[in-house]
């Protein structure tokens, strides 16, 4: 029994290591509270216009807390945003999220 549990466990491990860098940033945000298409949305446009390292920085956010993006206000998120101290990231985060919550 243990042999089969291995196999799941290491092809579920394989195939997080394949996934792209949208995949990862659709799904945190998915867990973020964020509805995938509006996740979907924000991925596309956060990969094309942040550095692995920002995005690496972004998803350091996840560690501030319990709350879930979507229960936050907007005041709330521009300052866990802002706490960042990258105007960058703060920028393309904002475009990123006004542009997908019109065109969603």
């Amino acid at each position: 029994m243990k042999k089969p549990l291995g196999i799941a466990f290491l092809l579920a491990l394989s195939a997080c290591a394949t996934m792209s860098p949208e995949a990862k940033v659709r799904t945190r945000l998915m867990e973020a509270g964020l509805s995938r298409p509006m996740a979907s949305c924000m991925a596309e446009r956060l990969v094309d216009r942040l550095s692995m390292q920002e995005l690496r920085r972004l998803g350091s956010l996840s560690k501030l807390g319990t709350r879930r993006v979507g229960d936050m206000t907007i005041d709330e998120l521009l300052h866990r945003l802002g706490a960042l101290n990258d105007p960058h990231i703060l920028k393309v985060v904002a475009k990123a999220g006004i542009g997908c919550a019109i065109a969603t």
